[in-house]
């Protein structure tokens, strides 16, 4: 369990206690939820291409974070133990992803033809089918992190953040 909490690479995965994974994972996150905001944008409004223009850039943009994640989120599998429900968990999650980030990318070039008027009922369907699994991805994610402490420190590292500050002494008036 302690090969789990340490990184297969500190310079690319991050350091002991501060995985980059999280961090990396907002952006698709962040890019493919306002691409589906934009998505249904482009029902509602008149003139609606540049919301379906702006869609496709946040796919892309998504697209390219979360290549970025999976590679330290891969890192972070490796100091797992095979054989181990952590490591069947972090299976599924990364084939989920790869999944998910797969729909997206056939979404972009679904998309290509129509860039100027609303998106089509099938790419936003598409799009919202695979942030449902994206949501039990992150699920399966915060798993691996909080319930099996992947790449979370130690709790006696953890515990030095709960110690009280030493009292201050203050000095006397003049």
């Amino acid at each position: 369990m302690a090969d789990a909490k340490r990184p297969a690479s500190a310079t690319l995965a991050g350091p002991y206690g501060h995985p980059f994974h999280p961090i990396l994972v907002t952006v698709p996150i962040g890019a493919w939820v306002s691409s589906l905001v934009f998505d249904i944008g482009s029902r509602i409004v008149a003139g609606p291409g540049f919301l379906t223009r702006g869609s496709v850039w946040l796919i892309a943009i998504g697209i390219i974070g979360a290549l970025l994640a999976a590679a330290t989120g891969a890192l972070d599998l490796l100091a797992v133990p095979r054989g181990t429900r952590a490591f069947r968990t972090g299976l599924t999650h990364m084939g989920l992803n790869l999944a998910v980030t797969g729909a997206f990318a056939a979404g972009f070039f679904w998309r290509q033809g129509e860039l100027d008027g609303r998106v089509g009922i099938g790419p936003l369907v598409l799009s919202a089918a695979a942030l449902a699994a994206l949501a039990v991805s992150g699920y399966l994610g915060g798993k691996l992190a909080y319930r099996f402490g992947v790449r979370v420190a130690a709790e006696d590292v953890q515990a030095e953040g709960y110690r009280p500050r030493p009292a201050h002494r203050t000095r006397p008036a003049h």
